[in-house]
């Protein structure tokens, strides 16, 4: 949930995992109607099948972020289109490897509008903007995590459509091309968050008070 500490974003540096903002304070985080169904399943089908970071990565997922602030580590698979609820773009783990939640996501190129599907409220699905992630390499494979606008991507002379690693180092994030493992566009999107650890202030709640972030989890910038 790279989710919650999405309404940490800012112009230049975004730190996104699988949270976005909270839920606009009119809408009850606890689920309405049709929308219990809904998390019901998705609760059953992710556990199943996404119970580990292993199970994640097997099924393409990959990490690409720090623990955030709600103590989640964000997983995804670039498939930004959630045509179903099987098809989580992104998945969420606690530093012990615990199922936390998932996100969904609608390509904004796709639905101008906020998304309806699945008899969740409309109003629960938050827009991104575009920008680029990347994971450098370090001593022993360990992996750094970070991101930038995709309007300083463009001014820097990369394509934000097809990010490459030689940007990077333009840019004096990276010391060399071989340092960066991964680069990729997060574009803009209408994304869902949702626990699928029963969380007591609802599943669409920005926290969990079952999760206790980590001593080294990022902290809240509001």
């Amino acid at each position: 949930m790279t989710i919650r500490t999405l309404a940490a974003v800012s112009a230049a540096v975004f730190t996104i995992g699988a949270a976005g903002p909270a839920p606009k304070a009119t809408l009850s985080p606890v689920p309405q109607g049709t929308e219990a169904a809904f998390v019901t399943s998705i609760q059953k089908d992710l556990n199943a099948r996404f119970p580990t970071p292993q199970a994640a990565i097997q099924a393409g997922y990959f990490r690409y972020g720090n623990e955030d602030s709600t103590g989640a580590i964000s997983y995804a698979n670039l498939q930004w289109n959630s045509a179903t609820p099987q098809q989580p773009s992104q998945l969420w783990y606690d530093v012990h490897g615990n199922l936390l939640g998932a996100d969904f996501s609608v390509p904004q190129s796709d639905s101008p509008a906020p998304p309806k599907r699945w008899g969740v409220d409309y109003r629960r699905w938050v827009s991104f903007r575009e920008h680029v992630h990347y994971i450098l390499v370090g001593p022993n494979g360990t992996e750094t995590y970070g991101a930038t606008s995709a309007k300083k991507f463009a001014a820097a002379g990369g394509n934000v459509d097809d990010p490459q690693a030689a940007t990077l180092v333009k840019m004096g994030v990276a010391k060399s091309t071989d340092d960066v493992k991964r680069v990729f566009l997060f574009p803009s999107l209408w994304d869902l968050i949702v626990w699928v650890k029963p969380n007591p202030n609802g599943a669409f709640a920005m926290k969990n008070p079952l999760v206790i972030p980590s001593a080294t989890a990022e902290k809240d910038d509001m």
